[in-house]
C-alpha cells in the first residue's frame, strides 16, 4: 500500500519545488567525489584480500583456508556497516545531512592510511589480523553512514521529477573508486617487481588515501544542506528517535530496499573479489589481468549507470530494477562461461558484462530505497536497508569460495549465487512501489 501525503511528504514537495539544475548539479558533484573516495578506500581492501591479506596477514598452508579467512575479514567491515548506518543515521537526521557527511569522509580516510601503515604477521604476529580487523570494522562504520547520508543530500537537493537522473550520479563513485583502486594496484604490479610488490608496494594505494582525503574534504565543505531538513528542521517536524521510528512503522521498507540494493552491492563483490581471487589462484590467469579486467568493467559501468538514472526518470525507477535484475540473471551465464574459457579478451568481456547488466538495478536503488522512506527518517531507513545489503553482500565472496572449493573448484555455485541474487532483486522492483511516500511528480 502507498504511504499517503503527510505532513512531511508536503514539506519536502514545497521544499523541492524552487530547486534549480544548478544547485542540483553542485551538490551531486560534491556528494560524487566523497563516494568515489569511498568506494576507492573500501574496494582497495576488496583488492587487497584477493591478492594481498590472505598471504600477509594470514598465515595458513592452505591457500583456500587463508583466502577464506582474507574475505571473512573484508565481511566484517560489512557487519559493522548497518551499526554505522544506525549511529549516523541518526545523527543525520538530528542535527543534518552535511555536518555528517564530513565526519564520515574524514573517518574513513583516514582508517585506510593506517591500514597502509599497519605491520603484517611475520612483523608483529597475531596482533597484525586483530588489527587488521580492527580498523576494518572502523572502517565499516564510516561507509555505514556515508553512502545513505551521500544520497539523501543528492535526491532532497534535486527536483523531484529528475531525482532519478542525480541518484544515479553518488553510485559513478564505485565505479571510479575501483578504477582508483585497481588502477592503484595494477601501477604497483606492473612497475615494481614482486618482491617489492610484496614487501611494501601494495601499501602503496593504501597511504594514497590521506592526500585523497584533503581534496574531499574541500570539495565537500562546499556543499549545502538539505533544503528538505531546513523546512523539516523549521517545521518542528523532525523526530527524537528516528531509529524507533523508522523500525515502528518502516520495517517493510527495510527488508524491501534491502533486496533492491543487494544485487548491486553483492554481484560486484562476487565479480571484483572472488572472480579476480578464482582468476588468478584457480585457473591461472595473471593478477594484472584480472585487475585490468576490472577496471575496464568499472569503465563501462558509468554510462550504465547514467543511462540506468535516465530510464528511471522516464519509467520509474523500480521497473528499472525489475528488468535489470532479470537482464542480470541471464546475462550471468554466458559471463561466466567467458571468464573461464582461457582467453584473456574474453575474460575481460565477461566481466565487463556481469558488471554492467547488475549495474542497471544499481542505478536505480538509491531513487528507490530514498522514495521508501519519509524526509524525517530517511538517513536512518536508507541507512539500515542499504547497509544490511552491504553486510550480506560482504559474505558473498566467501560464500562463492567455500562452495566452489566445495564443488571441486568448479565454478558453477559462483553462477548460480549471481543468478540467484539477481533474482532476488528482480523481485524487490515489483513490491517497492506499494511502499513508497506518495510524492507528486516523482515516478517509483
Amino acid at each position: 500500500m502507498t504511504t499517503q501525503n503527510s505532513p512531511t511528504s508536503n514539506i519536502e514537495v514545497g521544499a523541492t519545488q524552487q530547486l534549480s539544475t544548478k544547485e542540483a548539479n553542485k551538490v551531486a558533484l560534491g556528494a560524487l567525489i566523497g563516494t568515489a573516495l569511498e568506494w576507492y578506500d573500501f574496494f582497495l581492501f576488496s583488492a587487497a584480500a584477493a591478492l594481498v591479506f590472505n598471504v600477509h596477514f594470514f598465515a595458513s598452508e592452505d591457500a583456500t583456508a587463508a583466502a577464506m579467512a582474507s574475505f571473512a575479514t573484508f565481511g566484517v567491515g560489512l557487519v559493522a556497516r548497518p551499526i554505522g548506518g544506525i549511529i549516523f543515521g541518526h545523527l543525520g537526521d538530528r542535527i543534518g545531512r552535511r555536518k555528517v557527511l564530513m565526519i564520515t569522509i574524514v573517518g574513513i580516510g583516514i582508517v585506510t592510511g593506517l591500514i597502509g601503515a599497519l605491520p603484517d604477521f611475520a612483523a608483529i604476529g597475531i596482533a597484525a589480523p586483530i588489527l587488521l580487523v580492527l580498523l576494518r570494522i572502523a572502517q565499516g562504520l564510516f561507509v555505514g553512514g556515508e553512502w545513505s547520508g551521500a544520497m539523501t543530500i543528492v535526491v532532497e537537493n534535486a527536483p523531484l521529477e529528475r531525482r532519478a537522473i542525480y541518484a544515479a550520479i553518488p553510485q559513478i563513485g564505485s565505479p571510479i573508486g575501483t578504477i582508483l583502486s585497481s588502477g592503484g594496484f595494477f601501477l604497483v604490479v606492473k612497475f615494481l617487481s614482486e618482491d617489492t610488490f610484496n614487501s611494501w608496494g601494495w601499501r602503496i594505494p593504501f597511504l594514497a588515501a590521506i592526500p585523497l582525503l584533503f581534496i574531499a574534504i574541500y570539495i565537500r565543505s562546499k556543499l549545502e544542506e538539505s533544503p528538505v531538513f531546513k523546512e523539516l528542521i523549521e517545521s518542528g517536524e523532525t523526530v527524537k528517535s528516528p531509529l524507533a521510528e523508522t523500525l515502528k512503522h518502516s520495517w517493510k521498507q527495510i527488508i524491501v530496499g534491502m533486496a533492491a540494493a543487494l544485487l548491486g552491492v553483492g554481484g560486484f563483490y562476487l565479480v571484483t573479489s572472488f572472480i579476480v581471487w578464482y582468476g588468478t589462484n584457480i585457473l591461472g590467469y595473471s593478477s594484472d589481468l584480472m585487475l585490468l579486467g576490472s577496471m575496464i568493467a568499472a569503465v563501462v559501468e558509468i554510462p550504465v549507470l547514467i543511462t540506468g538514472g535516465r530510464l528511471g526518470a522516464r519509467f520509474g525507477a523500480s521497473k528499472v530494477i525489475f528488468w535489470g535484475g532479470l537482464a542480470s540473471a541471464v546475462a550471468a551465464v554466458p559471463a561466466f562461461f567467458m571468464i573461464v574459457s582461457g582467453s584473456e579478451i574474453l575474460v575481460i568481456i565477461g566481466m565487463t558484462l556481469a558488471v554492467a547488466a547488475l549495474s542497471f538495478p544499481y542505478a536505480a536503488s538509491g531513487t528507490v530505497l530514498t522514495g521508501l522512506f519519509p524526509a524525517k527518517t530517511r538517513y536512518t531507513g536508507v541507512g539500515l536497508a542499504q547497509n544490511t545489503a552491504g553486510m550480506l553482500s560482504g559474505f558473498v565472496p566467501m560464500v562463492a569460495t567455500g562452495t566452489v572449493a566445495a564443488a571441486g573448484s568448479h565454478w558453477w555455485p559462483a553462477l548460480a549465487l549471481l543468478v540467484f541474487l539477481s533474482l532476488f532483486t528482480a523481485v524487490a522492483g515489483l513490491i517497492a512501489p506499494r511502499l513508497s511516500v506518495n510524492l507528486p511528480g516523482f515516478k517509483h
